[in-house]
């Protein structure tokens, strides 16, 4: 029997992940801070994957089901909007730990299950090969840190037979684009360091975030995935045209066109 665990698996992808993995026979071990009740195939597992305890108690819950795990997938994240130089420091470390840290947490605690032909796929964003937008850096920042890792990680587990694919979302019809809406402006009413043009951002960052896609979209990848003997390390899901024509520009050139954008008009 073919077991996966899944992690941030109530929110919107990770929750359509886990009923197209359970309608695929899959026994699905639903990891997340706030769960629902279980059914015949989905196995609600409470734990917070930014806290090496709640993980390891997590890794002992399954480990009694079983002692083999096919797939571990990634979904748990959160999404800030501020400035590098105003983020509170707890904010800074809290998105760290639960973007990065949370999937070093759970796949360590859990390799002792994956066997030759597991497979793990970690979800990171569009933004993390590329140059960021301001006050999207601390994200971004966190998604590249996670790119990074999972190729590395892959590199080592292939020597296990086991397989690292990360994909690299963009807009997704979740409640995390609420989030990042609310984030914009929480951070156009606090912040005392920049008199940018909020409404220009905000119009940015709605073009950014227009053309959503459904999450049944990446619960189809992640089907796609498990189903490939050898997967690559790059999937891609819906990417933004604007930020791949601005990441063409050079540095200095981002850098005016951005000022121009939200620089306050005199």
């Amino acid at each position: 029997m073919k077991y996966a665990v899944v992690t941030g698996a109530y929110g919107g992808m990770g929750y359509q992940t886990v009923l197209k993995l359970a309608h695929n026979g899959y026994p699905v071990f639903a990891l997340d801070k706030v769960v629902k009740t279980a059914s015949e195939k989905i196995i609600p597992i409470e734990g917070d994957v930014s806290n090496v305890e709640s993980v390891k108690n997590a890794f002992s819950k399954v480990s009694k089901v079983t002692n083999e795990v096919d797939a571990i997938i990634h979904f748990a994240g959160i999404y800030r909007l501020d400035s590098l130089i105003e983020i509170d420091e707890a904010e800074f470390d809290k998105i760290f730990k639960i973007n990065l840290y949370g999937a070093y947490y759970v796949n360590k605690a859990f390799t002792p299950l994956l066997k030759k032909g597991s497979k793990i796929i970690i979800t990171t964003s569009e933004l993390a090969p590329l140059d960021p937008l301001p006050f999207t850096g601390i994200y971004a920042v966190t998604k590249a840190a996670l790119d990074k890792y999972a190729y590395s990680l892959g590199m080592e587990l292939q020597l296990l037979g086991v397989s690292v694919s990360v994909i690299r979302a963009g807009a997704i019809n979740t409640d995390m684009i609420g989030a990042s809406t609310d984030a914009l402006s929480k951070f156009c009413e606090k912040t005392t360091t920049y008199k940018c043009n909020a409404e220009r951002f905000k119009k940015i960052v709605d073009g950014v975030e227009a053309k959503r896609v459904s999450p049944t979209v990446i619960a189809n990848k992640v089907d796609k995935i498990l189903k490939t003997k050898k997967p690559k390390f790059v999937y891609t899901v819906n990417r933004n045209k604007l930020l791949l024509l601005l990441n063409v520009l050079p540095k200095k050139l981002q850098y005016y066109a951005i000022k121009k954008v939200l620089e306050p008009k005199k």
